[in-house]
């Protein structure tokens, strides 16, 4: 997912587009207000006064649209704009569809955004997942570890059983120089109180990517550490990074958990939050920086006991700012 800059014209009428999104029922809520102004100033970079923009309809918009990137990318800002503060109403889905069908763009996506908004939950969650990072996840941890590795990993991560030798490989991380990646990833699920591979309620191997990239990155694990998370990973995954974004802003920014494990922790409006959106677009470019895709079959254990800085410069991961 990288984040591209149109011309000034087509800038403008995207800023339109999205204010139109925003008020499609009424007044535009203070979150999303902050999300448009954000993106005003660090994507589209216009100097325009979002409470003078005049609406916008969806052919309008089209015609100052030839590129597919940049078409693709106004989708995206329109799904997040959508689900930024709380489940979206009906009218604001509407418009991001005609605005989508304007341009050309076709996501699963927008269905997942018109089943949620419509209250079916169950299905909307289901068809999400499913082309998600969470089914990326699994699909790998069966090609790695076969069919009784990845029910053994899915009973650990609920749970219900342990893997004592597979968590002792990691905890074997301890012994490792301090500073190094390994040694940081279980001091990093020491301080937050988080199982390690094998351990109940675990994470499957395949997905501890995941965690690594809070250790590489220096992202917490609060909302707004999670949300950078998303956004430094849909920088550099190569399949699907929308839904790993859009994971993220469904928890802390809608209010509605996707999570397969039972946590049951989230937050509405994350994105509304000061300087959060601009984080949120600056974790997206420092993941484009990144030379390979960390959520397909990393092998993290060929850097485990490196030093932090190191795996750093070999991933090319640049300083945070």
């Amino acid at each position: 997912m990288r984040l591209l800059q149109p011309d000034p014209a087509a800038a403008l009428l995207g800023l339109r587009a999205m204010k139109t999104v925003a008020s499609a029922a009424g007044p535009m809520s203070p979150v999303r207000r902050t999300l448009l102004d954000a993106a005003r100033r660090v994507i589209l970079r216009v100097d325009a006064d979002i409470d003078a923009l005049a609406p916008i309809t969806p052919p309008e918009f089209a015609a100052g649209f030839t590129s597919p990137e940049l078409r693709q990318q106004f989708t995206t800002g329109m799904l997040v704009m959508a689900l930024s503060d709380g489940v979206p109403p009906r009218e604001m889905v509407a418009e991001v569809e005609a605005f989508a069908k304007a341009i050309g763009v076709s996501t699963p996506a927008l269905t997942d955004l018109r089943l949620l908004a419509e209250g079916y939950m169950t299905i909307f969650k289901i068809d999400f997942l499913r082309r998600s990072q969470i089914a990326d996840i699994m699909k790998n941890q069966l090609e790695q570890k076969g069919p009784l590795g990845l029910a053994k990993a899915v009973l650990t991560m609920r749970g219900v059983m342990e893997d004592p030798a597979l968590a002792a490989r990691y905890r074997a991380w301890n012994d490792l120089p301090e500073g190094t990646l390994g040694r940081s990833l279980v001091e990093f699920y020491a301080r937050n109180g988080f199982s390690l591979p094998g351990e109940r309620k675990g994470f499957p191997e395949a997905g501890l990517y995941h965690d690594l990239c809070h250790v590489l990155g220096g992202y917490g694990t609060d909302a707004e550490g999670e949300v950078q998370v998303a956004a430094f990973t849909a920088g550099f995954k190569k399949e699907r990074p929308l839904f790993i974004m859009l994971f993220a802003v469904l928890i802390f920014s809608t209010g509605i958990n996707m999570r397969p494990s039972n946590e049951d922790f989230t937050t509405v409006g994350v994105l509304g939050k000061p300087d959060m959106a601009e984080r949120m677009f600056a974790a997206i470019e420092r993941g484009n920086h990144v030379n390979r895709d960390l959520s397909d079959k990393w092998d993290y254990w060929a850097m485990a006991a490196l030093p932090l800085d190191e795996v750093r410069k070999r991933l090319n991961v640049i300083p945070a700012g």
